[in-house]
């Protein structure tokens, strides 16, 4: 698969995903193509084809789960699930700058940022700094420093 920056992507699949992906192939109409998603012309299916019939499907979800009617879906926010899903389960953002494809993990780490779990985890694994009770009490160079501008 041509990625980001026409760079080529091999991603391994969950053992369901590749049994899904067997039993489609059996049914799938042949086409001129040998992709795995065809259009209904039996071309391969393109990113705009894609997201015509996710959101189709995001539609038609959004009648029983009436959250979904509300949110933007589109193919890069499944991507984005699919790695918040690994970080989660891993806690690895290595392996998730690997199944993502990234050539570096400063790309990878703004999952880091957005799991509120890897946060809490943190701030429970810290010991709280001691704080001394008292005032502030400021120095007369920076009152006088203040009061001079």
């Amino acid at each position: 698969m041509l990625g980001k920056g026409r760079r080529e992507r091999a991603l391994p699949l969950w053992r369901e995903s590749a049994t899904a992906l067997r039993a489609w192939l059996s049914v799938r109409p042949s086409g001129r193509a040998p992709e795995v998603f065809l259009n209904a012309r039996g071309e391969a299916m393109t990113r705009s084809g894609f997201e015509y019939v996710l959101d189709k499907h995001v539609q038609i979800a959004g009648r029983h789960c009436r959250s979904l009617a509300t949110k933007r879906v589109f193919p890069h926010v499944l991507r984005h699930s699919c790695a918040m899903m690994i970080l989660q389960s891993t806690g690895d953002i290595r392996k998730v700058a690997l199944w993502l494809g990234h050539a570096s993990t400063q790309t990878t780490e703004m999952y880091l940022r957005a799991d509120t779990t890897t946060r809490l985890e943190i701030v429970n694994e810290t010991t709280p700094p001691r704080l001394r009770k008292g005032h502030f009490r400021p120095p007369d160079q920076l009152i006088a420093l203040l009061k001079a501008e």
